[in-house]
């Protein structure tokens, strides 16, 4: 599944061809993918597409009566072609510029989502729930430590929750681990404030240096066949099970977590177990009551 930096780089590649144009006609011809896709996508024909905005891995086409809301699903993709550009096999839906150019969504297995929010206004609730975004300001020292509370859930669980914070997917949450020497199941309640803290910084690090990179593939969004899905990147650990870690030369481990794959070092990741408590062993003193003076006879004491 696209992941967010790879959803970001896709608003960036698309947004110098579209922003600002005014939408001369929308096409369906598919409607049947993740949510039906509502008749009211075709309102926005003649209204000028005013931002390009993203939400977690949604992006948000806003027009004066509406958003317009796009989801890739797990394998979908969009891309900016010329309007005489024939359509291709599973190009579900599309929007046509007043500039010759074209939207166009491609999504072979259709978990993708095209929805219509008129006035702005979420009634499905997929974004009202949604934890802060990774780069935004909202995302500060503090927050992860306090959303883990006693929990005990692994942390890449944990960091994966959109209700903890939004966009840190199965790739980049095995990156940032590696990078804070967390292992994948450490639970989440085994962790200090002040290492959540240093991987609230290496969350946000890793997240601006993948779409730094995303930058060198914005050609794609204008191709035909262009796929802008993941992009080249160096990894340190995701995909890598069986390599050499590249800090002390270990092999990398995988194991399963909510059918994702976790890749990790075991050398540098070392899993941190609970603390057992310990068992107060000490005797319960019985309350008996002051004692009594026993006057011992001298017969006794001989």
């Amino acid at each position: 599944m696209p992941e967010l930096p790879e959803v970001e780089v896709c608003r960036l590649g698309i947004t110098p061809h579209i922003l600002g144009q005014k939408v001369e006609d929308v096409v369906v011809r598919n409607a049947k993918l993740r949510w039906p896709i509502p008749d009211e996508v075709h309102s926005v024909v003649g209204k000028t597409l005013e931002k390009i905005e993203r939400r977690s891995k949604y992006l948000l086409l806003k027009f004066s009566s509406g958003t317009l809301l796009l989801h890739l699903g797990m394998s979908g993709s969009v891309r900016i072609l010329e309007e005489d550009t024939p359509a291709a096999k599973h190009d579900h839906f599309e929007m046509l510029f007043d500039n010759g150019k074209i939207l166009r969504l491609n999504d072979p297995r259709r978990f993708g989502a095209v929805l219509w929010f008129p006035e702005h206004h979420d009634q499905q609730g997929l974004l009202t729930k949604l934890g802060p975004e990774p780069l935004s300001d909202d995302f500060t020292y503090g927050h992860l430590f306090s959303k883990a509370g006693n929990r005990k859930v692994p942390i890449k669980t944990f960091l994966m929750d959109n209700h903890v914070v939004v966009g840190v997917g199965n790739i980049y949450a095995n990156e940032a681990l590696f990078i804070a020497s967390i292992h994948p199941a450490t639970l989440v309640n085994c962790i200090s404030e002040k290492k959540f803290n240093e991987l609230t910084d290496i969350i946000k690090t890793v997240l601006a240096a993948a779409i730094e990179q995303g930058g060198t593939t914005l050609k794609d969004f204008t191709q035909a066949d262009g796929k802008p899905g993941y992009f080249a990147q160096k990894l340190f650990v995701y995909g890598r099970k069986g390599e050499k870690c590249d800090g002390c030369q270990t092999i990398l481990e995988e194991i399963r977590q909510s059918n994702r794959s976790s890749v990790f070092c075991p050398q540098c990741q070392v899993e941190q177990m609970p603390v057992p408590v310990a068992k107060n062993t000490m005797k319960k003193k019985v309350k008996t009551g002051p004692k009594k003076n026993v006057k011992v006879s001298s017969a006794k004491a001989k």
